[in-house]
């Protein structure tokens, strides 16, 4: 920050704030591009013709320009920390080729024992008007998962570029929560997608095997999925399409999350027109008020979608039934109405069901600020969750409020028919 005099300050120093900003940008770079990174001590002192006079006199030695760079500021007054570094670009992948379908073709449906570029097709997974989803093996005998787009998809774009973008994403993150895709050993002719197999069971099945879980079970299960998550957010993507079916717990008891087809890229909407954040890609009863509203997403509306799951883990029902999926406007979140877990599943503790009223919020700044919060909510809770509860009956028992009010109307109106008769 400059103050007047030519005095300045540091206005986003570490620790200064209780909130931690940080200003990041996208744009393009080629091979041969130099890169600067230098203290205020240094930069102050030096211009863009001392830069470049110094990188053209110094080559491809970039310690000995950088070394010039210091020198040039201590000469020029810096009494401040003088450091300089030099990054040069030497190669770069093509950012796009993952990303780019022209030239392929859509692929047959596959039949057990069919080869397909250079796999060779196992037995049918899944099967549906929009894609088809088979186990095959490679030639070293490695199981995978291959998804294809049906014929049907041949005119829609955008679903399309999702087939084109869901290994990308997979490549990009790496966590044992997060499904990976096959290695990519050779070009291809068709569009598909290959991405590891994990034999287990959906969290879907999970719920029909559990329907009365208990809370810890519940939280070893929510703990690797949020797990899985934050590998996404630290990548600045979105996975949205959190619910029951993406999810996989295998043999050992991991949670995978799968399906990587919705997922929103920072980087690609910044740099390729993605306006996926704003979508409605997931699926609606999971989904975030935001999303309606038109605002899109953000980290916080996956915390939602997993405190759906969890609500949905532990009661076998929704938090807002399906009213969230009629929301067209900021004006519609008040009709929400969230049903308490206790009127559900009493054996339940009720600083549980604050968290997770806490979490399901209608409006985004209202809930945890982040899915580590949630969590240490989930396994430690603060005073906010512990004090007694000052809810109204009502809302904490509907039933029992509504079963005792007519109780009271129906005595009531006993007392005053005796009242009547004995009058005459």
């Amino acid at each position: 920050v400059r103050l007047d005099g030519g005095q300045t300050y540091l206005g986003r120093a570490l620790g200064i704030s209780p909130h931690l900003e940080v200003d990041h940008a996208s744009w393009p770079t080629e091979v041969g591009e130099t890169f600067l990174l230098a203290t205020d001590g240094a930069y102050e002192r030096l211009d863009a013709a001392l830069v470049q006079s110094a990188l053209a006199s110094h080559g491809d030695d970039l310690q000995a320009a950088a070394e010039a760079l210091v020198g040039a500021a201590l000469a020029r007054g810096s009494q401040d920390n003088a450091t300089v570094m030099l990054a040069r670009v030497e190669s770069l992948p093509d950012p796009l080729a993952p990303l780019r379908r022209e030239g392929l073709r859509l692929p047959p449906r596959l039949a057990p024992r069919q080869d397909f570029e250079g796999y060779r097709v196992v037995r049918e997974l899944h099967a549906s008007a929009r894609s088809q989803v088979v186990l095959a093996v490679d030639t070293a005998g490695r199981e995978w998962a291959l998804k294809l787009p049906s014929a049907e998809l041949g005119t829609d774009a955008r679903e399309l570029d999702r087939f084109a973008t869901e290994e990308w994403v997979a490549r990009r993150v790496d966590s044992p929560h997060v499904i990976k895709a096959a290695p990519a050993e050779q070009r291809r002719e068709f569009l598909f997608t290959a991405m590891e197999f994990v034999p287990g069971q959906t969290l879907a099945q999970w719920m029909t095997d559990h329907p009365r879980p208990g809370l810890d079970e519940v939280r070893q299960l929510v703990d690797q999925i949020a797990r899985g998550l934050q590998a996404l957010h630290r990548k600045e993507m979105l996975h949205q399409d959190l619910r029951p079916e993406n999810l996989i717990i295998d043999r050992h008891g991991t949670v995978v999350l799968i399906d990587l087809a919705s997922a929103h890229v920072a980087g690609l909407s910044e740099g390729f027109g993605d306006s996926r954040a704003r979508e409605l890609a997931g699926t609606l009863q999971y989904t975030a008020p935001e999303y309606f509203t038109g605002d899109g997403g953000s980290p916080l509306s996956e915390l939602f979608s997993l405190a759906v799951l969890i609500y949905q883990m532990l009661t076998g029902a929704l938090p807002y039934g399906l009213q969230v999926p009629q929301v067209r406007g900021a004006r519609d979140l008040h009709k929400l109405h969230y049903v308490p877990l206790r009127t559900r599943r009493a054996d339940l503790p009720e600083w549980l069901d604050r968290v997770l009223k806490k979490a399901l919020q209608p409006q985004a700044a209202r809930r945890q600020q982040a899915l580590s919060e949630f969590l240490h909510d989930l396994h430690a809770p603060g005073p906010e969750f512990m004090t007694r509860d000052r809810t109204p009956l009502q809302e904490r028992h509907p039933l029992l409020f509504w079963r005792g009010l007519t109780l009271v109307f129906g005595l009531a109106a006993v007392v005053l028919l005796g009242l009547r008769i004995s009058g005459r």
